[in-house]
């Protein structure tokens, strides 16, 4: 459904460190800068990309929104929530579990990246 995302970021390179470290434990590569400063983290089903704002303001997180990664399983979600924990992510929501939904059970981690925007990686384990 989705060819790419793009966040805001106040601070590329330390933005570029933390997804280093989250997506790097998700088994995807480190991004590259582009001549113009843009982060972009390229796969086989799409694009993430951390882009300072266009229009010069400060880069802010969405309220009510969240972009959600794929893991295989609770284990790589764990290291997934560690990495960004200890490269300038801050916990947020419940601790990583399992959690209910009308679609069976989810296991769910949560973060903010460095400028705020709220993440999360999804493993949905077998019923």
């Amino acid at each position: 459904m989705f060819s790419h995302i793009m966040l805001g970021a106040n601070d590329i390179e330390k933005s570029k460190a933390f997804y280093d470290a989250t997506l790097g434990e998700l088994g995807i590569k480190p991004g590259v800068i582009d001549p113009k400063g843009r982060c972009f983290y390229m796969t086989s089903t799409g694009i993430f990309a951390l882009s300072k704002p266009l229009n010069g303001e400060p880069a802010c997180n969405g309220n009510g929104s969240t972009i959600g990664f794929h893991a295989d399983n609770a284990e790589q979600a764990n290291a997934w929530h560690a990495a960004g924990v200890a490269s300038g992510g801050e916990a947020c929501e419940d601790a990583p579990g399992v959690r209910d939904s009308p679609n069976g059970p989810l296991y769910l981690a949560y973060l903010r990246d460095p400028s705020g925007n709220k993440i999360c990686v999804l493993h949905r384990p077998k019923a």
